[in-house]
């Protein structure tokens, strides 16, 4: 590095004193209207490398424009890199182009006519086939959201139920017995059933057989209906059609699978009264129960 230093500061020394690459004076080689009297200026500050771009001939600034003074670097020269900018391949816009018309697919072949599916491997058995299923999800299963009676009985206390009228879901979610996430709807349970101490009527989705012993105990009674998931929106927010400008859907009938799961068809709007149960029904359920 120290020797190709010293070469272009003797070299850059010698341009501009006025000496020729075969050593020869100015005068007798070049026109006397390029010759100068003032040598040129060197600095060192920046290393041979510094000196040599900053060497400069006082003919050459003249040729230039620049002054001696001035910097040989000015922000108008500033361009980018030859080929730093390359622009888009147009294709199919002439055989001219050497991109046209079969614009470089070649003859034929599938990769000439078009893309293939998703995932296609070329004809082998592709990765999703080839890989062994795990898990399983049934697309039968319901979920529902566990209520106990010790809560509706703490509400009923603090005034935000009233026991006297029927015990919906919607009474039970406004009164702030469920979250927001219901699912298919409320299962009744039996933790805290001995603060249940008047009667009281519910209807739900689900009930065990502790939760509805007790209530009936108390003489009261549960009955579980059926909302599909239309009809259970329906009737935890009936202002939602209002604003739709809808009418609320009719009933819809329970699945064959959960007939016997289920004591009647949810009614819409939310109802007030209950429904006193009949003979059959109440031999239907002891039967069920037994």
């Amino acid at each position: 590095m120290l020797r190709r230093k010293l070469a272009s500061l003797v070299s850059a020394s010698r341009i501009c004193n006025g000496w020729t690459k075969i050593n020869k004076p100015i005068s007798q080689t070049a026109p006397k209207q390029l010759l100068s009297t003032q040598p040129c200026r060197t600095s060192l500050s920046n290393g041979a490398l510094g000196s040599y771009y900053s060497c400069s001939c006082s003919h050459s600034n003249q040729n230039r424009g620049y002054s001696s003074s001035s910097s040989l670097l000015a922000l108008n020269d500033l361009r980018d890199n030859r080929d730093s900018r390359k622009q888009k391949t147009r294709k199919g816009r002439g055989i001219g182009s050497g991109k046209g018309k079969t614009a470089g697919r070649g003859h034929k072949g599938q990769k000439a006519r078009g893309t293939m599916k998703f995932g296609f491997e070329g004809g082998q058995t592709p990765l999703r086939r080839r890989l062994p299923k795990r898990g399983f999800k049934n697309p039968f299963s319901l979920t529902f959201q566990p209520v106990g009676l010790g809560k509706i009985a703490k509400l009923i206390n603090a005034g935000k139920i009233d026991s006297s009228e029927l015990i919906t879901m919607k009474t039970l979610k406004d009164a702030g017995a469920v979250g927001k996430q219901i699912g298919d709807g409320i299962r009744l349970m039996a933790r805290g059933a001995e603060h249940i101490e008047w009667p009281i009527h519910l209807e739900v989705s689900r009930v065990t057989v502790r939760a509805k012993a007790a209530v009936e105990a108390a003489g009261g009674s549960v009955r579980r209906v059926y909302y599909n998931k239309l009809g259970l929106r329906a009737l935890l927010k009936p202002e939602w059609f209002e604003k739709k400008g809808r009418l609320l859907p009719k009933a819809a009938r329970p699945p064959p699978k959960q007939r016997d799961k289920v004591d009647s068809i949810g009614r819409l709007p939310a109802p007030s009264k209950p429904i006193p149960f009949t003979n059959e029904e109440k031999e239907a359920m002891s039967a069920s129960l037994a």
